[in-house]
C-alpha cells in the first residue's frame, strides 16, 4: 500500500457530504445526510474566514503528497445528487472553493436506486449537470458503476465496478478521474489494490479522522459532515484531534 508522503505540515482534514438539499421530515431514513443549503454555506464562509480553503481531491493532491502546505481542507460529496448541482455549487463558486462529487456512472440522469424501499428516490446529475460542474472547476471522482457493496462481490466484479466507473465518466465528459471512494466505506485490502490498478491516485474512505502522514493513499478517512453538525463542532472535528480519536 502507498502512504501519504512526505510528512506535511498539518493534519489535512476532508469532508464528507451527501445531499445539499432542505432536509426531509423528521424520522425519514438517512435524514442525517441531507444538509441544509443556509448551513453549508454557513460553513465554508466560517471555514474561509478562519482561513481554509476547501479544495477538491485534485487540487489537494500537492498538499497531500508534502509538495505544498497550507491551512487546507477537502470537499467531497458522495453519490452525484442533482442537489450537489443545484444547491452546493453556487456556494462552493461564491467562496471560491473546489469540491469532488464521486458519481455513480450507471446512474447518470437517474435516480439513487441503491436506497430503494429505505427512502424516497432523488434526481442524480445528469450529462449537462455534470458537465457544467466541471466547467466550474469542480471535479468527478470515481464511486463505481452501481454504488456495489464490493465486499459482496467476486474479485472479477468488484475491479469492474471500480475500473468501469472511471472509463465511463472519461468516455462520457472527456474529463480525468483520479479519485475513488469506497461505497458504504466498504472494502478490503484486494479492493484497495484494485484502485490501484484502476490508476486512481487515492481512495477515501468512512473512517473517521484527519490525514495523517502515515495514512495510505487508498484508504483516506474523512471528517462526516451531517445535517445536526453545527458550526462550532465543525471547527472542532477539523482543527484538533477530535475525529481522530474516534477512528
Amino acid at each position: 500500500m502507498r502512504s501519504i508522503a512526505p510528512l506535511h505540515a498539518m493534519p489535512i482534514p476532508i469532508l464528507m457530504y451527501h445531499q445539499i438539499d432542505i432536509p426531509p421530515a423528521r424520522g425519514t431514513p438517512l435524514r442525517g445526510l441531507v444538509v441544509h443549503p443556509k448551513d453549508f454555506n454557513n460553513q465554508m464562509r466560517c471555514l474561509k474566514w478562519f482561513g481554509y480553503q476547501g479544495m477538491s481531491m485534485r487540487d489537494l493532491e500537492p498538499y497531500l503528497t508534502g509538495n505544498k502546505q497550507g491551512r487546507v481542507f477537502g470537499i467531497t460529496l458522495d453519490d452525484g445528487y442533482k442537489n450537489n448541482f443545484d444547491n452546493a455549487l453556487p456556494i462552493l463558486v461564491k467562496h471560491g472553493f473546489t469540491a469532488t462529487c464521486y458519481g455513480v456512472s450507471s446512474q447518470i440522469g437517474g435516480t439513487n436506486a441503491w436506497d430503494a424501499g429505505l427512502v424516497a428516490e432523488k434526481p442524480l446529475m445528469g450529462l449537462s449537470e455534470w458537465a457544467g460542474w466541471l466547467k466550474s472547476g469542480m471535479e468527478i471522482g470515481g464511486h463505481t458503476r452501481t454504488h456495489a457493496d464490493l465486499t459482496k462481490l467476486p474479485n472479477e466484479a468488484a475491479f469492474e465496478e471500480i475500473s468501469g466507473c472511471k472509463t465511463d465518466f472519461q468516455r462520457e465528459l472527456d474529463c480525468e478521474v483520479r479519485h475513488f471512494c469506497y461505497p458504504y466505506g466498504r472494502f478490503a485490502n484486494t479492493h484497495s489494490n484494485m484502485v490501484t490498478m484502476s490508476g486512481y491516485q487515492t481512495a477515501t474512505t468512512t473512517e473517521r479522522g484527519r490525514v495523517q502522514s502515515d495514512s495510505e493513499a487508498m484508504e483516506l478517512p474523512r471528517v462526516m459532515v451531517a445535517r445536526a453538525t453545527y458550526i462550532l463542532q465543525l471547527i472542532v472535528k477539523i482543527h484538533t484531534t477530535y475525529e481522530d480519536r474516534r477512528r
